[in-house]
Parts: structure tokens; C-alpha cells; sequence
């Protein structure tokens, strides 16, 4: 394994620092004792909290900015010219992309759990952090969407576990240093940067074989992908059709559109489940929170009390209000699969009509996917 930064400097800059995804790591570092400082080009809430721990912020980049800083780490989206990256590169310290400084501060937990998947990462995130949370493990969670619960993305806790939301995009999940690794499915997307979906499934592998001897791969058995990815490499699995699945959902009924099933581990009901939120998805995802957190020693008392009390993660199938006696609901869904299951969850609601306004997300996923959008959306 690489040398972890972590181990030999205390003063870090960040480039960007109000970013949704510096903030939540920079107020992490800060509670393990390391020195900020960082830099913005606009005010924002995230800012104003991160200035709120005494971090010093300055307003726009600039050379000085760094100051007697021992690393800098900076967004994907900082450009190559950014003055504060080209004085740390003349004064030869260490500049590293977010996911890499993310990567580093995972291995400083004894317990990383990191969350992957074409489709549910937030929500099974968001979930695990429930779980987590209702066994009283305090733990600190970095989501990509908003959790009622946390009021934000992120938490930063006390315990020693982290829960992670881990994205496959410019692999920027291979920096990471998983306990857990749960796989969801596995789909072609972010055709911009993968070749194909081969090209996808390889990433997934090489995440899965990223968790050491002592710790699990968590994955879908019903889903081809995720079976192609893994072919070979030993990992608890979950599902609701493959009978050799170690965590399954059995028994499951719907009322009013919600799922209420049994989770049977190896034989053994570990819990029963009444969730609050729908769709045959949302089933997938809960088994893979609950087998993780049975993995990691937590009781099914409080997988059954953290599941039951999730109502959602921010804008997944996020419902609005009413107009005009018409139920509003806002959903991220940007990927024919996830489309898909929106649809098919709204459907088993009983609504008479539904309407969908969709909003393509990104060129390039729009042109790569064209047909299987036309297909679902029809």
C-alpha cells in the first residue's frame, strides 16, 4: 500500500473548500486534529459553516493563499493554471484530487463502509446511516444528496466507522479503502469516460478487490451485472430471486405501495422489515443496508428500528406537496434503469395518471442511452 499522506503532514489547504464534497472532508480533518486553511470563489452556506470552525477562507485563488501549507488538495474541476496549484507545484508540495484525499481519510477509520452501484448509492447510503445510527455507532457519513435526519450530506461522528456514498466516475471509487464494499448493480453509464459496459464491469471488479482478507464484498445475486463483474471473488450476497443468496428478502408483501418482508441471513430471520418508502428497488437496497450492518456486528433490532424510520434521501422520489389535487414528487432519476424503477414504484401507488417531466442529465449519457430512454419514457 502507498504511503498515506495523513501519516506525516498536519497543515492542509483546500482549493475550493465550499465544494459539496470538500466541505463534509475538510470539517472531518478538522475534528481529527489537522490544520486548514482554505480558499473560494463564492460565499455559501458550506462556507459560512466551515468558517464557523475558525478554518481561515480566503475569497478568490491566489498564489499566497497556500501559505506554509504541507499539502493542497483541490476539486476535478480546478484547472491545471490554478495559481494556487502552480505555487504548490513550484514549492513541491504534494497537490491531491479530492478522491484521493477522501481515499486517505477512509483508511483512517477501522471501519469504511463504501457504498457503490449504478443506481441507489444515496439511498442505501442514507440507509446504512440510519442503521448505523439507531445502533448508537456515531458514525461519520459523507452521502451525495441530502438526509432529512443529518439536515445535510455528511456527518462527522466519533465512532470508527465511516459510511460513504462511492461514486465509479473517473474511477474515482479505486482510492478508497473498504471494510465493506456493497455493490448494487452494475449498468452501462457514464459512457464518456468508460469504453462499454466491460469497461464498467472491470471497474467494479477491481473496487471489489480493494477490500482486504478480513472484510466483505456486499452483492446483488439477482443482478447479471454485478454476477459478471464479481465472477470468482468470494463476497456475502443479497437478493430476493437467487435461492443461494446469503441475505434474503422473503416473504414479501405490499400495502399501499410499501414492502414489508422478512430478512433471512444464512437460514436465520434476522429481522422484519415495514418500510416507509416503495418500490421493488428500495427492497434491494435495504438488504444491502441490512447485510453490511449484520456483517459488521450490528443487532437486527436496530436495522428494523433505523430502516423504519427512513423516509427517503433529498430528491428520491421526494415528495413536494399537492397542486391542485395533484401529488408532487422530485426524483433524480437520470438513468433509463433508474427511470424504470421511479416509474414502476409510482405505479404500484394506486394514482389514476402520472405524469413524468423529464430532464436529460448530461449530453453524453443522453446520446449513449437514446434508445432505452425512448423505451421507458414511451
Amino acid at each position: 500500500m502507498d504511503e498515506n499522506i495523513l501519516d506525516r503532514v498536519k497543515k492542509l489547504h483546500f482549493v475550493g473548500i465550499g465544494g459539496s464534497g470538500m466541505c463534509p472532508m475538510a470539517e472531518i480533518l478538522h475534528h481529527k486534529g489537522f490544520q486548514l486553511t482554505g480558499s473560494d470563489i463564492n460565499e455559501s452556506d458550506t462556507l459560512e459553516r466551515i468558517k464557523g470552525y475558525g478554518i481561515p477562507v480566503a475569497m478568490g485563488h491566489k498564489a499566497e493563499n497556500i501559505g506554509d501549507a504541507e499539502c493542497v488538495v483541490y476539486t476535478a474541476a480546478c484547472k491545471a493554471d490554478n495559481p494556487e496549484l502552480v505555487a504548490a507545484r513550484e514549492k513541491g508540495i504534494p497537490t491531491l484530487e479530492r478522491s484521493v484525499m477522501l481515499g486517505m481519510l477512509t483508511e483512517k477509520f477501522k471501519r469504511p463502509v463504501a457504498v457503490s452501484g449504478t443506481h441507489g448509492k444515496t439511498t442505501t447510503t442514507a440507509m446504512t446511516t440510519h442503521i448505523f445510527m439507531a445502533a448508537h455507532a456515531d458514525p461519520t457519513v459523507m452521502i451525495g444528496g441530502t438526509l432529512p435526519m443529518l439536515h445535510s450530506g455528511y456527518r462527522v461522528g466519533r465512532g470508527d466507522t465511516i459510511i460513504l456514498e462511492s461514486c465509479e466516475y473517473c474511477n474515482s471509487f479505486l482510492h478508497f479503502f473498504p471494510t465493506v464494499a456493497v455493490i448494487l448493480n452494475v449498468e452501462a453509464d457514464h459512457l464518456d469516460f468508460f469504453k462499454d459496459l466491460a469497461d464498467v464491469e472491470h471497474s467494479f471488479r477491481a473496487f471489489a478487490q480493494l477490500v482486504p482478507p478480513e472484510g466483505h464484498v456486499v452483492a446483488n445475486a439477482d443482478d447479471p451485472g454485478v454476477r459478471e463483474a464479481l465472477e470468482g471473488i468470494d463476497r456475502f450476497s443479497f437478493g430476493l430471486e437467487a435461492p443461494e443468496a446469503d441475505c434474503r428478502g422473503v416473504n414479501l408483501r405490499w400495502d399501499h405501495g410499501l414492502p414489508s418482508f422478512d430478512v433471512v441471513i444464512r437460514g436465520q430471520v434476522y429481522t422484519h422489515l415495514d418500510l416507509q418508502v416503495g418500490g421493488k428497488h428500495n427492497v434491494y437496497n435495504a438488504l444491502a443496508a441490512a447485510s453490511a450492518a449484520y456483517l459488521l456486528g450490528i443487532p437486527g433490532g436496530a436495522v428494523k428500528a433505523g430502516l423504519e424510520a427512513f423516509t427517503g434521501a433529498g430528491r428520491r422520489f421526494e415528495y413536494k406537496g399537492e397542486y391542485n389535487g395533484a401529488k408532487v414528487y422530485d426524483d433524480y432519476a437520470h438513468h433509463p434503469g433508474e427511470l424504470q424503477a421511479l416509474l414502476s414504484a409510482a405505479r404500484t401507488l394506486g394514482y389514476e395518471r402520472i405524469i413524468c417531466a423529464f430532464q436529460p442529465h448530461t449530453y453524453t449519457r443522453t446520446k449513449a442511452l437514446f434508445d432505452d430512454f425512448v423505451k421507458v419514457l414511451r
